[in-house]
């Protein structure tokens, strides 16, 4: 058995304790400098609880302890991501939404600039979830039903805005949902149309060689033909899949990214200093800019 479990309710450290002494051979933890909230417990943590014990792990505290500072500085160099939701909330226990969605919730309305309407939404998404058919608030469903409560709330009308994946959902594309979806939301959603009540991947057509013919040209292979990896990258993920197939085929050209990453940094460099000397402090650089030439330095050996 293994058991996998987010610490935001606070009652995490608990569930583990019977869950282990019931059985479970596997817990999910993460180091302390990355656990709790949304995350998991602390690997420490739960070491130090089971020692001496018969489930004594065996780890090394003082060893885990210099992992741990070494993900506290790399979370620092990551603190502009933050969702700033970093303490135990127990409205998990009453609106059943699970870690991962909450700090994508947060997310997507601070984008909006509603943050401040995160208890409406937290409000919204069992409504969302039952009218839906009462999905479970897990991937990919988890993601259709918050973002679509997100919408209701924003525009101040419930499914004014419906996104694809929600119009899929009640399609039936998904597949047939734990209970039935509203006729009243379906109506409003997708209409007259039907939903479908075979099983979605039978209507699929066969597509492989037609996604091996669009993504020839990016063949890395000696034959020049398309990897079956290649294939599925693209089919389910296709610009992600783009963008790392066109990186690929620029490092087998010979790019220089270590020139690539020094020429990034003197442009950051002059673009702060010509910010500074206007009286705007550091010029307010692009996080991700930022994080992007620090990949590139770290990853081609450019010192700063």
């Amino acid at each position: 058995m293994h058991v996998h479990c987010h610490a935001t309710s606070g009652m995490v450290m608990s569930t583990y304790t019977k869950a282990i002494e019931a059985g479970a051979e596997i817990v999910d933890t993460a180091i302390s400098s990355m656990s709790l909230s949304t995350s998991q417990p602390p690997t420490e943590a739960v070491v130090a609880m089971l020692r001496g014990t018969e489930y004594d792990t065996g780890l090394d505290l003082k060893k885990l302890t210099v992992i741990s500072d070494y993900f506290d500085s790399i979370r620092h160099k990551y603190h502009a991501f933050e969702s700033g939701f970093t303490g135990i909330d127990t409205n998990v226990l009453v609106y059943q939404i699970p870690g991962g969605m909450i700090s994508n919730l947060i997310s997507q309305l601070r984008e909006a600039k509603k943050e401040d309407r995160l208890a409406d939404v937290y409000d919204e998404v069992p409504r969302v979830k039952a009218d839906l058919g009462h999905v479970p608030l897990v991937t990919p469903t988890s993601q259709i039903v918050g973002t679509q409560a997100v919408l209701n709330v924003i525009t101040g009308e419930r499914y004014k805005m419906v996104t694809n994946e929600t119009k899929n959902l009640v399609r039936g594309l998904y597949g047939k949902t734990p209970a039935d979806i509203d006729p009243a939301v379906r109506k409003k959603i997708i209409g007259d149309e039907k939903p479908i009540t075979v099983r979605p991947a039978d209507l699929l057509e066969p597509e492989f060689e037609k996604l091996c013919k669009e993504i020839e040209e990016y063949a890395c292979k000696e034959n020049m033909t398309c990897s079956e990896e290649d294939v599925l990258s693209y089919a389910l993920f296709p610009q992600v899949a783009l963008d790392y197939f066109k990186h690929r085929q620029m490092m087998e050209k010979g790019v220089n990214y270590r020139d690539l990453a020094a020429v990034a940094v003197l442009y950051m460099r002059s673009t702060e200093k010509h910010a500074s000397s206007k009286g705007q402090g550091t010029g307010n650089v692009d996080a991700w800019k930022c994080a992007a030439i620090n990949e590139a330095v770290g990853r081609w050996g450019w010192p700063l």
